[in-house]
């Protein structure tokens, strides 16, 4: 196996059917198929479609990574799929493919955190992690603040969300606005010609008996609700642009700041920024700003690897493979409430972190039905 591993990567946790490839920490591949379009008109993800659409997708989107990178399926040195947190249906269809393709090329398996892989994928765009790594974060249904001594065994959560996560209050509000689905890239294009001081929303979870790392967007996403009613209700125009910079602003301020905190309060001069919320433009100022005053050097992936993609799953499988992680079994479940505080599923009989990586292929396999 070469010092740099060749790993194909499958993502399937929502509605987003991602397969990259990587080759240690370089990316030579990042196929999407997206099913956005079809979920739009419910405003939200629906699990049946997202399901469908990844069956669909999956073996074209193979296709298309493996051409892209240029290299043959037989290369690989294993294949890593999201294993968890995720809808339920979605993530079985890419555990069974990844099941079906690595048994069909005699190759290991690595089922994998998506949690864990939003943090490894900064890899590939900025070089191998530093140990500790502290990461914010923040996608649709998921705000946390994680420190990470070794991506691939020892993962520990600082604060989370216990309400409404950022990407879900940005979905709200945009609902709330009429401003369609998802909200994210939406409300980040009005709040550009939006004063964000405007409204003076408030900011959860920031008092000083408050939980310092755990986030709260509930009450934010009713306060502007409220606003807005109380707006339409007096007849009044409602300012979308004054009111997406100052929602924006309310959350990124309070993200920003707890993630500042917890580097400072854990001694860590790096900050991580991962998740699809990372792709707005306010987080990533500010968070630079911030980090630059407090001696913090910030990592953000560009916008493209921020969201779900099958890249980061292929970048923390290949860290699996280099640091001779035990590979999955081929009972590996889709596991909607997989535990950050679990990078991968190493399979049954393995001491955690350790074991052969070519253990669990079966011998039949080993004859390559891949042909």
């Amino acid at each position: 196996m070469a010092d740099e591993p060749l790993v194909l990567g499958i993502e399937t946790s929502c509605d987003e059917t991602g397969v990259g490839i990587v080759r240690g920490h370089t990316l030579l591949a990042d196929a999407i198929a997206s099913s956005v379009d079809e979920h739009a008109r419910f405003g939200g993800v629906v699990p049946e479609i997202a399901s469908r659409a990844h069956l669909e997708a999956m073996v074209p989107t193979i296709e298309r990574a493996l051409a892209e990178a240029r290299v043959s399926a037989r290369d690989l040195d294993g294949i890593a799929v999201t294993a968890g947190p995720g809808l339920a249906g979605a993530l079985l269809v890419g555990v069974s493919a990844a099941k079906a393709y690595a048994y069909a090329l005699g190759k290991p398996l690595y089922g994998v955190n998506h949690l864990a892989s939003h943090i490894c994928v900064d890899q590939l765009e900025n070089g191998a992690l530093p140990e500790p790594t502290m990461a914010l974060l923040v996608s649709g249904g998921h705000s946390s603040l994680l420190l990470a001594p070794d991506i691939t065994a020892d993962v520990r959560p600082l604060g989370s969300t216990i309400d409404d996560a950022a990407g879900e209050a940005f979905d709200k509000v945009a609902r709330v606005l009429n401003l369609g689905f998802p909200g994210g890239p939406v409300i980040d294009r009005y709040a550009r010609e939006g004063d964000p001081a405007a409204i003076a929303f408030p900011r959860g979870l920031t008092g000083p008996r408050d939980a310092p790392y755990d986030f709260s967007f509930s009450g934010l996403k009713t306060a502007v609700a409220r606003w807005v009613e109380a707006k339409r209700a007096a007849g009044e125009d409602v300012p979308v642009r004054d009111v997406s910079a100052s929602f924006q602003e309310a959350v990124t301020d309070v993200l920003t700041r707890k993630a500042v905190r917890a580097c400072r309060d854990e001694g860590v001069d790096h900050l991580m920024i991962g998740g699809g919320v990372a792709a707005n433009s306010r987080l990533r100022a500010m968070a630079a700003e911030r980090c630059a005053d407090a001696g913090i050097t910030l990592r953000v992936p560009r916008p493209k690897l921020c969201t779900d993609n099958g890249a980061m799953v292929a970048a923390l499988g290949a860290e699996m493979v280099a640091r001779r992680r035990a590979a999955s079994g081929w009972d590996l479940p889709a596991d909607s409430s997989l535990p950050v505080t679990e990078p991968h599923v190493p399979g049954r009989g393995h001491a955690h972190g350790h074991g052969h990586a070519h253990d669990h292929v079966h011998e039949v396999s080993r004859k390559n039905l891949y042909s």
